[in-house]
């Protein structure tokens, strides 16, 4: 999810040999799947597909979906390759609106309609942010997937042919209520984290998704566990009911924020580990403002706590000596 702004070289430009450009278009996609967590790393990539459908078939294929959309809409509009199509950056937020439509519309033709629309507008706007935030050094995050997904699943329920009567799902606390944490909880919860990034509950699907990050970097894969710990620990002790907790609801905003803030976005020293530790709290205190907010119109909590947490984590660096942009 490295913010890069478009240079005008046009779509393909590269001295590359045709055989080798071949490999090299084809690795934008698992490229594009692995940008979610913020690596370019295509066997990352690759791991986290096979997560996907591991999880269901739905979730890989429409995925995949949304990721070849975005990707090909960007370079026929002509977004720079070297900056960033072929770095991944152009499928990230086709990913996960492939993957959230499906999970809240089900698996239709319809809803095979509605995602690659959803993926070229997400793809126009990730463009448009880029312009927008670039002066001020922001990157876009996941903020176009958030706003394309929240709008369409808002207005779902008007489209007799769109809507699948379950996208206001119940969480699990609602039929195990109670902030009693146990072992399996704990233990699940903290795999749910991550994988929750991908909207994925089961346990050793997100035991998938931290071993492609391990995969990426040792450093990585540890910094996303330990997010995604402080991301359940920080509800468990506000009385988040535990069941959600253990479902990884409120980790995953804390997964991106930690990856983000420490070694991505932020140079990597003591200071900035105690710094993203502070973000990934906040990601996790601020999901129940945002979900309990955006579930009054029929949205969803999605990663809206990473987008606007880090941005202002982000925003604030300058301002403290002991801290340092990355790159």
């Amino acid at each position: 999810m490295v913010s890069a702004s478009a240079s005008p070289d046009q779509p393909g430009e590269g001295p590359h040999p045709s055989g080798r450009r071949g490999v090299d278009d084809l690795l934008t996609i698992p490229k594009g799947v692995a940008q979610v967590d913020f690596q370019s790393n295509p066997w990352t990539g690759l791991i986290f597909l096979l997560a996907l459908f591991v999880g269901g078939w739905q979730f890989g294929v429409f995925g995949l979906l949304g990721t070849v959309v975005a990707t090909l809409t960007a370079y026929l509009l002509g977004v720079s390759w070297k900056d960033r199509i072929s770095l991944g950056l152009e499928g990230f937020c086709g990913t996960l609106i492939g993957v959230g439509l499906v999970l809240y519309l089900g698996a239709s033709w319809m809803t095979v309609l509605v995602v690659i629309l959803s993926a070229i507008a997400g793809s126009v706007l990730t463009s448009a942010m880029n312009v927008w935030l670039t002066p001020y050094k922001l990157p876009t995050f996941t903020a176009p997937f958030c706003v394309v997904t929240t709008a369409v699943v808002i207005a779902a329920p008007a489209y007799a042919r769109v809507w699948s009567h379950h996208a206001g799902a119940a969480p699990p606390s609602a039929t195990a209520p109670g902030t009693e944490m146990t072992w399996k909880y704990l233990w699940q919860g903290t795999f749910n984290g991550v994988g929750q990034v991908f909207f994925q509950d089961v346990w050793y699907v997100g035991l998938i998704f931290l071993i492609g990050l391990f995969v990426a970097g040792w450093m990585t894969g540890l910094v996303a566990l330990v997010s995604s710990v402080v991301g359940l620990l920080t509800g468990w002790v506000l009385g988040v009911q535990a069941a959600d907790l253990g479902a990884g609801l409120y980790g995953y905003n804390s997964v991106l924020t930690g990856l983000a803030l420490f070694g991505i976005f932020v140079a990597v020293s003591p200071v900035s580990g105690v710094y993203a530790l502070i973000g990934a709290v906040a990601a996790a205190a601020a999901t129940a403002t945002i979900g309990n907010l955006l579930q009054v119109v029929g949205g969803h909590t999605l990663t809206w706590p990473f987008v606007l947490v880090t941005w202002v984590f982000l925003a604030a660096v300058p301002m403290f000596r002991k801290l340092h942009r990355a790159g």
